[in-house]
């Protein structure tokens, strides 16, 4: 225990170096270890009563009331821990924390990965580094529901910037992949649920990044086959050009995928003894709407 101490001391030590007062760092430190310590509850009060240097009210101005660039730890937590990980893939995906109460900041009813089902709870998106024996989070942003967006109240009493309201969570995802790309970490490729998947706009952000990316959709999913072309009808000169169509309509994935024969799936396993029966083929999804 001691060594594993001595070991966390130095990494709380190195990624919390951008924090500019020493009381904030080593309250930092407190705060992990109580983190990682035994125990249910993760709450201020309860990791402050097991910890021997635990103080409440410390710990809460620590979390609550400091002012401390969080972009800076980030940062250097992702220098650190990218090339301990060697990750295969970057995965996008949603973390839900269940709460009580009214007064939590982004806080809604809405679905709960944690629970699997409608809940009361925070989501943030995250992007994390994965490997086959191990996974980091290197970004995540907390999405704000757009009741939020119009609650002054809650605003004013959580403490909200003004500057911060409602924007969907592919924007988000695409967002920390952008200030990722600005770190220096190389992306091996990205992959996410079709929560993620079968949105358009995510497809088409990750198009204009460049960035390879294996993504999952819903079986009813309508998509083109990959080497679907657009056209445009022939011009009169008179009125508008036409716009550039498909000229067969989009069909399901489901479809797609069956026109293939059973020869076409490849079984797979993951997580030791689980198995997955897949197909894999490039699509192109019906193009995104402009943004207004």
């Amino acid at each position: 225990m001691n060594r594993a101490r001595a070991k966390l001391a130095l990494f709380v030590a190195d990624v919390f170096a951008s924090v500019p007062r020493k009381d904030q760092r080593a309250k930092g430190d407190c705060y992990l270890r109580g983190l990682m310590l035994d125990g249910r509850r993760k709450s201020i009060q309860s990791m402050a009563e097991r910890l021997p240097d635990g103080n409440e009210q410390n710990l809460q101005q620590f979390v609550n009331q400091s002012t401390w660039d969080p972009v800076l730890v980030r940062r250097r937590i992702a220098q650190r821990m990218v090339p301990q990980v060697s990750p295969d893939a970057w995965a996008v995906d949603d973390v839900s924390f269940p709460k009580d109460g009214r007064m939590s900041v982004a806080l809604a009813h809405q679905y709960c990965g944690a629970l699997g089902r409608q809940a009361n709870c925070q989501v943030a998106v995250s992007v994390h580094a994965v490997s086959d024996t191990a996974s980091v989070p290197l970004q995540w942003r907390l999405f704000v529901p757009e009741e939020w967006a119009a609650g002054a109240v809650r605003r004013r009493r959580t403490g909200v910037p003004e500057d911060i309201g409602h924007r969907e969570k592919w924007r988000l995802a695409l967002d920390s992949i952008d200030e990722l790309a600005g770190w220096g970490p190389a992306l091996p490729v990205l992959v996410a649920d079709a929560g993620y998947g079968q949105n358009a706009g995510f497809h088409d952000g990750l198009e204009r990044r460049s960035n390879g990316y294996v993504v999952a959709v819903r079986s009813d999913v309508t998509v083109h086959p990959h080497d679907a072309v657009p056209t445009a009808p022939t011009w009169s000169g008179n009125g508008r050009k036409p716009q550039r169509r498909y000229r067969d309509k989009a069909s399901p994935v489901a479809a797609l995928a069956a026109g293939h024969g059973r020869q076409a799936f490849t079984e797979v396993t993951w997580k030791r003894d689980m198995t997955s029966t897949g197909f894999c083929e490039g699509a192109r999804h019906p193009p995104a709407p402009r943004p207004t």
